[in-house]
């Protein structure tokens, strides 16, 4: 296959990817849920079935607050992702040993790091307890005795139907069967009762090992409190998976209360970029309403997190010229903020059209955020989209970084496929190509892809090896 037929197969991705280009800004993502388990090391990326967002400077917030709370839980070696959700509400959860994911509604609603930190403990307690495995047990046990209980109950049901008994051992029979799942759920919703507690609890502990308070935890229950208040009164307290607040308040406070680190409060340097964080949030999420923007962060507030929300608002409402003096104002509070100049870079790529005029800030967030992958792929964007065929080998070389830790990022391997394909490096094109439809879920397209590449490789070096992953590899069927 020709180079320019490899461009034209990745056109309508790429397309779409300019249009609301991948990069560690925030941006959105959205596919289907599809988390898959092979014996290959090869494996697709798990993609959310609800917004996905990626963002260099929140990424690096989460994972300060979590690899302390990892360790202590003894799962700083397991290589667990925090994916955020584009959810406004507050909550989390994790749905195997390696994936926790946190709705950004419960980075708006913290209003200190503390809060978070507490919330990434209790789902590191679920990790670590090996709930999940074990509610998937309960869950099948559940089943089965349902399972009998509808059984014996469809019996009863047909005795009275057919043998004479009368309505009575008909209705005796549904009874059976519905009361009998009835119990199941209940003593299954029991067992997860029980289990938040245990989270509660390996939460607390993991806080006093990383020297921090719970009382971020007992104000996050309180938040809930308030919320199941006006959700609805008269709830049945048996029939929630989760202890209702009132008792998770009582037993956390006399647990939190004994620790030596109740009363420490979070640095100020981590309360600003917490605040900086739910600024930019609530700036990207309001960005095309700047009247919200602007009435949430006043131009009486002067503070950075607000500056830094009016810059966010006036770039997506008048454009990169107008916002430009006032993300330069940021630039000067902090010369050393990569994301300052990311942004900056963003702003032009974005709002402006200017790929050339993005390219230093981006340079230079780099610079400041070497290990920052995102912030390296969106410089890789700008260089490609500049048209200048001697900056190509400087993408290259970023989205190679990039991927070292961003191993599932289709965009990105589409990116690297464009640079190569205008290397006139065809197979090496193929392969990226073949990478970013695998980790679409597309595994036909990469399969096809991957034996293309493999024509244009040494038989048995590293390129024809990954290219064989992807020719070998085999989609587990999907149940039910």
């Amino acid at each position: 296959m020709s180079v320019q037929l490899v461009l034209r197969r990745l056109q309508r991705d790429k397309d779409a990817e300019m249009k609301a280009p991948f990069s560690s800004r925030f941006t959105v993502t959205v596919a289907a849920l599809s988390v898959f388990v092979a014996s290959s090391t090869l494996k697709p990326s798990a993609v959310l079935a609800q917004g996905g967002i990626r963002d260099a400077e929140i990424e690096a917030l989460i994972a300060d607050y979590s690899n302390p709370i990892l360790r202590a839980a003894g799962l700083g070696s397991q290589n667990i992702r925090i994916h955020l959700i584009n959810d406004r509400s507050f909550n989390a959860f994790v749905v195997d040993g390696q994936n926790m994911f946190l709705h950004v509604g419960s980075i708006m609603k913290s209003s200190t790091p503390n809060q978070l930190i507490g919330v990434i403990a209790h789902e590191a307690g679920h990790i670590e307890g090996s709930h999940i495995s074990r509610m998937q047990t309960q869950i099948a046990r559940a089943q089965t005795a349902a399972l009998f209980f509808q059984l014996l109950g469809i019996a009863s049901m047909a005795a009275g139907a057919f043998g004479g008994g009368g309505n009575d051992l008909a209705e005796g029979g549904a009874a059976i069967m519905y009361g009998g799942q009835s119990a199941a759920m209940r003593s299954f919703l029991n067992y997860k009762r029980a289990e938040e507690s245990a989270a509660d609890q390996a939460a607390v502990r993991y806080l006093n090992v990383t020297k921090q308070s719970s009382r971020g935890m007992i104000e996050t229950f309180k938040l809930f409190l308030e919320q199941s208040s006006t959700a609805g009164r008269g709830v049945d307290p048996y029939a929630q998976t989760h202890p209702l607040p009132q008792e998770r308040i009582a037993s956390l406070q006399q647990l939190a209360v004994t620790s030596p680190y109740f009363g420490q409060k979070d640095s100020p340097d981590l309360q600003l970029r917490h605040d900086m964080v739910r600024a930019k949030l609530d700036a990207f999420i309001n960005k095309k309403n700047r009247a919200v923007v602007f009435r949430d962060y006043p131009d009486s507030n002067q503070g950075l997190p607000a500056r830094y929300a009016r810059s966010i608002a006036t770039c997506y409402s008048q454009g990169s010229r107008a916002a430009l003096p006032l993300i330069d104002q940021l630039i000067a509070a902090q010369p050393n903020n990569a994301y300052f100049h990311e942004f900056k870079g963003q702003c032009l790529m974005e709002e402006g059209g200017s790929m050339n005029e993005a390219i230093p800030p981006l340079r230079t967030a780099v610079k400041l955020a070497p290990r920052a992958s995102l912030i390296r792929v969106l410089l890789a964007q700008a260089l490609l989209a500049s048209n200048n065929n001697a900056v190509l080998n400087e993408a290259v070389e970023n989205l190679k970084l990039a991927l070292v830790n961003e191993t599932t990022n289709a965009a990105a391997f589409t990116q690297l496929a464009n640079a190569y394909a205008r290397l006139n490096k065809q197979a090496d094109a193929e392969l990226a190509t073949a990478n970013a439809y695998f980790h679409r879920g597309r595994f036909t397209d990469a399969k096809m892809q991957a034996k293309r590449a493999q024509a244009g490789f040494p038989l048995g070096s590293p390129n024809w090896l990954k290219a064989d992953d992807i020719i070998n590899f085999q989609p587990p069927k999907r149940r039910g």
